[in-house]
C-alpha cells in the first residue's frame, strides 16, 4: 500500500486535518503547566485517530481494518473528552470548542460509514489464511503466584 492510496481516503484526510487544527488552535491556548500533562494526552489521542485509520488501511484483511477503525473511534472519543474538559476548565472558549465537537461528530459518522463499507465488501476475506485463527489455552489467574517466595523453588535461579 502506498501513501497515495491513503491520501484518497476521505475519513483519513478529515481525521488528519482534525489533529492539525487541534495543534494550531487548542494546544497553544493551554496553560504552560499543562504542557506535559493534558497537552501531551491531546496530542497523542488526536494524532492516533488518523494513525489508526492508516494502520487499518494498510492491512489486507477487512477485519483487521475494522478493528483499527474501532480503535480510531475510541481515540476520537478520548480527544473529544479532553476538549470538553479544556472548555469546562476555561482553557478554551466555547467559540473554539463547539466547531471541534461538530467536526468530531462528523468524523465519527465517517468512521461508521467506512466500517460499514469494509464489512459489506469484506476485502481480503478470500485471502489465504483469512479464516484461520490461532488460539492458545488461557491460564487461570492464581493469586498465590503474586508472592515469589511461594514459587521460588519452581523457578530456575536465573529468574530469581
Amino acid at each position: 500500500m502506498s501513501v497515495q492510496g491513503l491520501k484518497k481516503l476521505e475519513v483519513w484526510k478529515r481525521a488528519k486535518n482534525f489533529a492539525l487544527k487541534i495543534y494550531r488552535e487548542v494546544l497553544p491556548k493551554l496553560p504552560a503547566d499543562e504542557k506535559w500533562a493534558l497537552a501531551q494526552q491531546i496530542r497523542r489521542s488526536s494524532v492516533s485517530i488518523a494513525a489508526n485509520i492508516a494502520e487499518g488501511h494498510g492491512r489486507f484483511y477487512y477485519q483487521d481494518n475494522v478493528r483499527f477503525c474501532y480503535i480510531a473511534r475510541g481515540s476520537l472519543q478520548e480527544t473529544l473528552s479532553h476538549l470538553v474538559f479544556c472548555n469546562e476548565a476555561g482553557f478554551i472558549p466555547a467559540e473554539i470548542y463547539m466547531p471541534f465537537e461538530k467536526e468530531g461528530e462528523e468524523i465519527e459518522k465517517m468512521i461508521h460509514g467506512y466500517i460499514a463499507y469494509l464489512m459489506k465488501t469484506r476485502q481480503g476475506a478470500k485471502d489465504p489464511g483469512a479464516n484461520h485463527s490461532i488460539s492458545e489455552e488461557q491460564a487461570l489467574y492464581d493469586p498465590s503466584f503474586e508472592d515469589l517466595s511461594l514459587i521460588s523453588n519452581r523457578l530456575p535461579t536465573r529468574f530469581l
